[in-house]
């Protein structure tokens, strides 16, 4: 999708089909199974969804890397080649946070590059770029290195609610997006707050400050995506993500079958296949049953939660709070921890609540409840974050808070230059590390974003490709297994 000529015509006038990204294989079960489809549960079906015609697929990145070496015990390199190899016509694509890849803290700009260049070179497309704090400078290494490789670089912005993020800020990134290089923009509704009149709005807004492509991104958590959705598109948004049906409403998207019929017969229409769409949709049914009976699929994430746009609280973070309290038999205390996150929020400068400030702002809510006592004891993270070394928040910090950071920490004043320009490179010396676990080039960046759960996984591998080894000799040697 290239930069298209400015007109200044009403965006209604300028009518097209829109694009579809599908989030069935990334998004969709990460939000409603935490990231559990296997590599064998997507292969089968790619065939299919490779003949819809999609605007892309989502398929890596995000919490699939992690999920895939932790509890999957898969190679995230090798599911991406597979998913390559069969998508013949379709583009894929991944979710990258900024300075901090797939992690949750700031990587050196040498592994930023190598991963980007790695992922490209492994079959992704298009990648979706964004910060936690929309923080321009955690943008710029990731941008850069996907221009070199050739790839699209879509930045995507954090959506939030408050005082700062006004029509103006959001033109305003916009115009610095496009000015950093970015090929496509992504409004990133992760908590769903995205409401359908302000949708016109907003897109209408960012539509008059720069000339790339609009992406919308939301979550049905609060039970409003589809109507955005259709607000959106009329006032000239270009692509949306969507779920297929099975894995899709709750905390997950829209279905894709359902957006594209609502838009069949209009100059919006995407031109998909009803037919192939309900045959993609019967393959996953039968997962989601089993998943619905495994219990890991909970029937609490598949409702409507009004309470995110009371709170701001995506529907992710909302169920991390709930097993916090949990793990701490003190359950009673749910509301008065949602009450805390916006004054938590406040007080860390008003960030959007998105991996990992979502984590840090929800733990931190949690503590002071916990503890009857606000700030008594404080994360290395919340710490973190008040000092600057995530980057830089849009509004001031609460200056007693911010102080006891810096306190605890040692520093006289906050760092207000970009985190990253402190990480000495890392790569020679990650390469060092792990050098007795390499079996490709890629290995190096699995272990610099998770080493232990890396080094975990690198021993299970050995370990089966061993077993592998035996069973062959045995074969060979005429000794068959009984």
């Amino acid at each position: 999708m290239g930069k298209k000529d400015k007109d200044n015509t009403s965006p209604k006038v300028q009518a097209k089909h829109v694009g579809i990204t599908e989030t069935v294989l990334r998004d969709a079960h990460q939000s409603l199974i935490a990231t559990r489809m296997t590599t064998e549960q997507m292969l089968p079906i790619i065939d299919k969804m490779d003949k819809v015609g999609y605007h892309s697929v989502e398929c890596w990145g995000g919490a699939t890397f992690d999920a895939c070496l932790r509890f999957l015990k898969e190679d995230p390199w090798e599911r991406l080649r597979k998913l390559k190899d069969g998508f013949k016509n379709t583009k894929l694509q991944m979710l990258f946070r900024g300075q901090n890849i797939l992690g949750y803290s700031p990587y050196a700009d040498d592994v930023v590059e190598y991963f980007v260049q790695k992922s490209i070179a492994n079959g992704i497309d298009i990648i979706r770029i964004f910060d936690c704090l929309n923080d321009i400078r955690n943008l710029e290494t990731a941008v850069k290195a996907a221009n070199k490789e050739k790839g699209h670089a879509q930045v995507a912005l954090s959506y939030t609610l408050g005082d700062a993020y006004t029509m103006d800020y959001w033109k305003d990134m916009a115009k610095k997006i496009e000015d950093m290089g970015a090929d496509s923009i992504c409004i990133k509704d992760m908590a769903g707050l995205l409401v359908p009149t302000a949708a016109t709005e907003l897109v209408q807004a960012l539509k008059s400050g720069t000339d790339l492509p609009i992406q919308l991104h939301t979550h049905y958590t609060s039970g409003v995506a589809s109507m955005t959705y259709m607000k959106a598109v009329e006032a000239g948004c270009d692509v949306i993500d969507t779920a297929m049906s099975p894995l899709s409403m709750g905390t997950s998207q829209p279905a894709t079958e359902v957006m594209a019929k609502s838009f069949e017969g209009t100059p919006y229409d995407p031109g998909f296949d009803q037919k192939l769409l309900a045959e993609i949709a019967d393959y996953f049914r039968p997962m989601r049953e089993e998943w619905l009976e495994s219990g890991l699929l909970s029937p609490k994430v598949m409702g409507v939660n009004i309470k995110t746009l009371l709170y701001q609280v995506p529907g992710g973070m909302l169920s991390n709070l709930v097993s916090q309290l949990k793990e701490m038999k003190q359950e009673d205390k749910f509301d008065e921890v949602l009450e805390e996150v916006p004054r938590v929020r406040k007080d860390f400068g008003e960030p959007p609540l998105v991996t990992p400030s979502s984590q840090i702002v929800g733990t931190q809510a949690v503590l002071n409840v916990v503890m009857g006592e606000r700030y008594k004891q404080m994360t290395k993270e919340s710490r973190d974050l008040l000092v600057g070394k995530y980057g830089q928040t849009v509004k001031p910090m609460n200056p007693e808070v911010q102080k006891k950071a810096l306190d605890a920490m040692g520093m006289d004043k906050p760092i207000t230059y970009r985190p990253a320009d402190d990480i000495e490179p890392q790569l020679e010396k990650l390469e060092k590390e792990m050098a007795q676990y390499k079996q490709q080039d890629e290995d190096v960046l699995s272990y610099a974003l998770f080493p232990q759960v890396a080094t975990d996984f690198f021993k299970y591998r050995e370990a089966q490709q061993t077993k592998v080894d035996a069973s062959v000799a045995d074969t060979e040697n005429g000794v068959y297994p009984v």
